[in-house]
């Protein structure tokens, strides 16, 4: 069975703008690192958005998504999966969630998500079969939300210029059953590969995504045997 690499928290320096690597350049150098697949999850939070002035929304997503296409047209050349995702920061206050199963469609049909707070996003993302992480429930000044918003932690973030502590994220998804997953939550070079999660087969959607996600295909989390 053939056993792949995917990194789920990635930033494209076309859009993050705490992100210092091009998305072409990204592809290349998971390619090179061995994984078969990325997620692009790039900061979605009113800050971005309102920085691109007085054009439509569809105009703002399209402006969102660049580093994924990018990324993805680079990818088809060399082989490597891209698949969408976004890093969301609603208004209400500083956590960070992963979200998986989004498309430009979804995107584009319900605007300006990071203004109706958790708990009403995830009543629509379970309507639209959307999944939300909590990314670094422990790094200084986020907090650990009410379970019943998640569907999952990231336990391990491999980004070497925060303290995450990710053990206890480890501890906080055990103690609530949630579901876990890894990510380098790569922004620049010294961020590749440094986590990710291991899956039985290669996936090419959004949709391949949760399903691998919500039937617990997992079979390894990168960095967090290292690390417990």
């Amino acid at each position: 069975m053939e056993s792949c690499k995917y990194d789920v928290h990635v930033h494209t320096a076309e859009v993050s703008s705490c992100g210092k690597v091009m998305a072409s350049e990204l592809v290349r150098l998971y390619r090179e690192a061995g994984y078969c697949g990325v997620v692009i999850t790039d900061h979605y939070y009113d800050g971005f958005f309102n920085s691109l002035g007085d054009i439509g929304w569809e105009e703002k997503v399209d402006r969102f998504l660049l580093g994924f296409h990018i990324a993805r047209e680079e990818g088809e050349k060399i082989g490597l999966s891209v698949i969408p995702g976004i890093e969301i920061r609603f208004t209400e206050n500083p956590n960070d969630y992963l979200v998986y199963g989004v498309d430009e469609a979804f995107l584009k049909d319900y605007k300006e998500l990071y203004k109706i707070g958790l708990s009403a996003f995830k009543k629509l993302a379970e309507g639209k079969g959307l999944l939300v992480y909590q990314a670094h429930p422990f790094r200084p000044g986020m907090v650990p939300v009410d379970p019943a918003c998640l569907d999952g932690v990231e336990v391990f973030n491999g980004n070497p210029r925060h303290n995450s502590r990710n053990h206890e994220a480890l501890a906080f998804a055990l103690k609530h059953h949630l579901k876990m997953i890894s990510g380098s939550d790569f922004h620049q070079g010294e961020d590749l590969a440094k986590g990710g999660i291991i899956i039985p087969e290669r996936i090419i959607s959004p949709p391949e995504l949760v399903d691998l996600l919500k039937n617990d295909r997992i079979s390894g989390l990168i960095g967090l045997d290292e690390e417990v």
